[in-house]
């Protein structure tokens, strides 16, 4: 949790691996880190101006912290230059499989298979967001209004004076909170909505759409493709 998390990155330990990291970067090593370690390769400044990742829910900690890095919570694996950053717990399994795909694909993907790791390109699918929107009052407002209201068309006046701030302030909240613009939160609502959906229930894809506030089912496959990376049929296999 951030709270710990913040105490220990202050630690005498942490500084000291930072002179290492820096050091083997200098050398060409390709720096990796997932879940927390994301923020231990980040307080080494070798992530400053590369795109990363780390585990979903801090990412509102990362993002306020290291507002140099180019932070997609989403994925679970970023590469950017000669650094690659995986995301929560298990994303090291899913970084050790990048390591070992980068000498032979053959061999990772037997790798995967003997300890049974299916492939996780995205973190979109397993994100609480109510969790994420705790981490500032206005947002959590925001979340609220905007679960009751799911089926509806999004309007940013609306949802400003439904949470009492300014449209500028709440897109700068959810921007520093969730990296997300207020719609583009709301569609992760519903893309969250139709995942439990689709993998709970027998509804079709139209009925599962128009349950989340889009015209057909066409237009919500395209938004769980683009948000998860995954399909119907995979997402109604998934557990």
């Amino acid at each position: 949790m951030p709270g710990p998390l913040e105490a220990a990155l202050g630690r005498r330990d942490v500084a000291d691996a930072g002179d290492v990291l820096r050091r083997w970067a200098r050398g060409g090593a390709t720096m990796t880190a997932a879940c927390i370690g994301t923020f231990v390769l980040a307080e080494s400044g070798l992530l400053d101006r590369e795109r990363a990742t780390t585990t979903w829910w801090l990412g509102p900690m990362f993002r306020t912290r290291y507002p140099g890095v180019l932070l997609d919570e989403s994925h679970m694996l970023v590469k950017s230059g000669s650094v690659v950053t995986a995301g929560a717990a298990l994303g090291h399994m899913d970084l050790a499989l990048w390591i070992v795909r980068s000498a032979s694909p053959r061999l990772a993907a037997l790798t995967a298979k003997y300890l049974i790791v299916d492939s996780r390109p995205s973190q979109s699918a397993y994100a609480l967001t109510d969790h994420l929107a705790h981490a500032d009052p206005v947002v959590q407002r925001f979340e609220t209004w905007a679960r009751a209201r799911l089926t509806d068309g999004f309007s940013l006046d609306e949802a400003a004076r439904a949470v009492g701030a300014s449209k500028r302030t709440l897109a700068r909240r959810t921007a520093r909170v969730l990296g997300k613009s207020p719609l583009s939160y709301v569609q992760a609502l519903r893309v969250e909505r139709a995942l439990h959906l689709l993998k709970t229930g027998s509804a079709s894809v139209d009925e599962v759409a128009a349950r989340v506030g889009y015209a057909d089912g066409a237009t919500l496959r395209a938004l769980l493709r683009r948000n998860v990376n995954l399909g119907v049929r995979e997402i109604r296999r998934m557990p």
